[in-house]
């Protein structure tokens, strides 16, 4: 496509998303640049920052392929990874760590971990393997951690056993303080960065006398936090030697980040969070930035109620690449790299009461196409990976593994 026509096509695009989804987008691609998926009202009556932020137009997959349930005994299952030979290690909520064979069937069960907090959002979380998992077969995972004061997100690492049946010196290498009497947001993923290092989302527990805790410094919620292997701060992060800020935060004024993931195409982290009633985001996570909850929102209050102040944007706050209102409560994102070609480098976002697959096309880091994939399945989508066969999966709330794969 020339240079003039991709001009054509983005201003169709935003055309389409200032429109609110009532006309259909036009452009030189009618067959795949559609009217927004987003057909419902909006909670609010805000106003994007910037064209395309938020109900951008619509798009359609041209390659015929199938979803196929691979196992659907999983309880509650929430973290997923693969494994070097192509199987899967996932976590289930109440305080299992099962590993699949890469076609569904189960394979191992394993022990040797930490109790787990098993209530509300709290439980056992995200999981991921060493960067070296081949030759040091070193596992890394969040939960729920009872503590004094109520709960917290505790990021721990383990061995696993020759025979993969247990995890071995076991250790606690963080705690996301403070602890809260509460069950809700606790946010965890758990990414590796190119050096080795972790980031690590953190959500900031939902209530109304410590959210705000997102804004501060001294606290390690509503964070992305970077540590190493052994817990600590990487060193020269952007709080590094600032007086009452945590070492290890990378970036804060997050609500409830459930999805991380690094673009492949340009090693920028992008993350999604929950926002309350409307307002959930797409933020590329830098160092130091202030993301702005609950400061700045594109939700509002589950009672219908402004948040805070109702403002949008303020200086010093940095805006979500893209926003949904209403919500599809985003769970695990992941970037395609499977072998379906119009899908590559796209970012896909689980729809857990959006009961769907987001699908995002990504230029210049701007969303610039949105697709809803397997609304018909009804499913509550908790974590996707790409896996070693160029398949897209994808983890349901109500125990299934889907496979997602071209035809």
């Amino acid at each position: 496509m020339t240079s003039a026509k991709n001009k054509q096509l983005l201003v169709a695009l935003g055309f389409a998303a200032l429109t609110g989804g009532t006309v259909q987008a036009k452009a030189i691609q009618k067959d795949t640049v559609l009217a927004p998926v987003e057909t419902q009202k909006a909670n609010t009556d805000y106003k994007p920052a910037f064209r395309g932020q938020t109900r951008i137009g619509g798009i359609k997959t041209k390659t015929a392929y199938t979803a196929t349930v691979i196992n659907s005994d999983l309880k509650n299952p929430w973290g997923i990874h693969v494994l070097p030979d192509g199987r899967f290690i996932i976590t289930e909520k109440a305080g299992s760590i099962r590993i699949l064979k890469a076609n569904g069937a189960f394979d191992k069960q394993v022990t040797g971990f930490p109790a787990v907090v098993f209530k509300g959002q709290g439980g056992l979380l995200d999981i991921t393997i060493d960067p070296a998992f081949a030759t040091n077969r070193m596992v890394y995972w969040g939960y729920a951690e009872e503590a004094p004061g109520g709960s917290l997100l505790a990021i721990a690492k383990g061995k696993l056993s020759a025979d993969e049946t247990k995890l071995e010196n076991v250790e606690v290498i963080y705690r996301a303080q403070p602890a809260y009497r509460g069950n809700l947001q606790f946010g965890c993923r758990i990414v590796f960065d190119k050096q080795g290092n972790l980031f690590v989302s953190t959500g900031e527990r939902s209530g109304a006398d410590i959210r705000m805790k997102a804004q501060d410094l001294s606290a390690g919620i509503g964070k992305v936090i970077h540590i190493t292997k052994a817990g600590k701060a990487v060193p020269g992060g952007p709080f590094a030697g600032k007086a009452g800020a945590l070492p290890e935060i990378y970036s804060y004024g997050h609500r409830n980040p459930d999805g991380l993931a690094y673009n492949p195409a340009t090693g920028d982290l992008w993350e999604a969070e929950f926002g309350p009633r409307g307002g959930d985001e797409i933020n590329i996570i830098k160092p130091g930035n202030n993301y702005g909850w609950p400061v700045i929102t594109y939700g509002i209050e589950y009672s219908g109620e402004k948040v805070g102040d109702g403002i949008q944007q303020k200086e010093g706050m940095t805006q979500p690449v893209y926003y949904w209102d209403p919500t599809i409560s985003p769970g695990g994102i992941t970037f395609y790299t499977g072998n379906i070609a119009e899908w590559k480098n796209n970012l896909f976002v689980g729809g857990l009461s959006g009961a769907h697959i987001a699908r995002l096309v990504i230029k210049n880091n701007k969303v610039v196409g949105e697709e809803r994939l397997l609304r018909d399945k009804n499913e509550r989508w908790r974590a996707l990976v790409t896996g070693k066969d160029g398949a897209l999966y994808g983890l349901t709330d109500n125990g299934k593994l889907y496979r997602i794969a071209k035809k």
